[in-house]
């Protein structure tokens, strides 16, 4: 088989095991998340006083679906976010190694992990976008503007364009992602490293279902440990109603929230989020890896 012809093999495998990978995050992860951004976007209006409350008064107000608020937008989208991601992972990884299939360090793992996380964000901003706008909503019917993600893009792109309206919050999705995902890869990685039986090779043994969870698992919390804040601050600017302005309108979005609160404001959600990012990234590379094992079998 030609190199060629293996890489055209390797770059769908990726996009068949991030696709899976990425809808079996979403489906277990939604509920959480919707308590997750809803939690961050209030700020201080006193809508809902913790975690139990919201998940309360949104199961009370909206019924359990309304804990799947948003999904259509990252289960659609998230084909190709993942698939991206795990491509670019694949290929950053690929450039650092000091010869074909060679071993790399954790920090070099961090490093593709990063620069998949910059790749990924041109397609996660605009679906994230989407995704919080619909969870923000609450009620149903006439009580809401948005009917579904095709209505909210729509709108978006008729009242501010594509720049200021799809891909409003690009740049503070960026930053998100940058320590985030070389947390995710690098957590996920030392994981696998250390549950792997001694004299055995990490990148070729198989490890058992637990330990790809518990592997997936702490990718997972370390991509949230080390990118919360900017996360917090990426749902408060997307889910305003008219774009930021200026050059430097992150930084004057996170002092208006220090203003306001001092640090304690950029953890809201925060406990959600953890309690998600457990199964969550648990199926995330769970799916990926046995998906990945099944498809070089055939």
């Amino acid at each position: 088989m030609s190199e060629q012809k293996k890489k055209e093999i390797e770059r769908w495998h990726d996009f068949v095991a991030g696709s899976l990978g990425g809808m079996a995050q979403v489906t277990v992860g939604q509920p959480m998340d919707t308590i997750k951004t809803r939690l961050q976007i209030e700020g201080r209006s006193g809508r809902f006083s913790g975690p139990m409350d919201c998940l309360r008064k949104t199961i009370q107000n909206e019924g359990f679906l309304g804990l799947y608020k948003g999904m259509a937008s990252p289960l659609v989208g998230i084909a190709a976010v993942n698939a991206l991601l795990f491509a670019a992972y694949s290929n950053f990884k690929k450039l650092q190694e000091p010869y074909p299939g060679g071993p790399l360090t954790l920090e070099q793992i961090a490093i593709a992990g990063a620069g998949a996380g910059i790749v990924n964000a041109v397609l996660a901003s605009p679906v994230e976008l989407l995704k919080i706008k619909m969870q923000a909503q609450y009620g149903a019917g006439s009580t809401v503007r948005y009917s579904g993600p095709v209505d909210c893009a729509r709108q978006l792109i008729k009242e501010h364009g594509i720049r200021h309206g799809l891909m409003r919050g690009y740049w503070i999705t960026v930053l998100r992602e940058i320590p985030g995902y070389a947390g995710f890869y690098a957590g996920f990685e030392g994981m696998k490293r250390y549950l792997t039986p001694k004299g055995e090779d990490p990148a070729t043994y198989h490890l058992g279902l637990f330990s790809l969870m518990a592997s997936g698992a702490t990718g997972g919390v370390s991509y949230w440990f080390a990118c919360y804040p900017l996360d917090m601050l990426k749902s408060m600017i997307q889910n305003q109603p008219n774009p930021p302005k200026g050059a430097f309108y992150i930084l004057d979005a996170a002092k208006q929230v220090y203003r306001d609160g001092g640090i304690k404001p950029f953890f809201r959600g925060f406990s959600p989020t953890i309690i998600r990012a457990v199964p969550a990234a648990a199926a995330t590379f769970t799916t990926y890896e046995l998906v990945m094992r099944a498809l070089y079998a055939l």
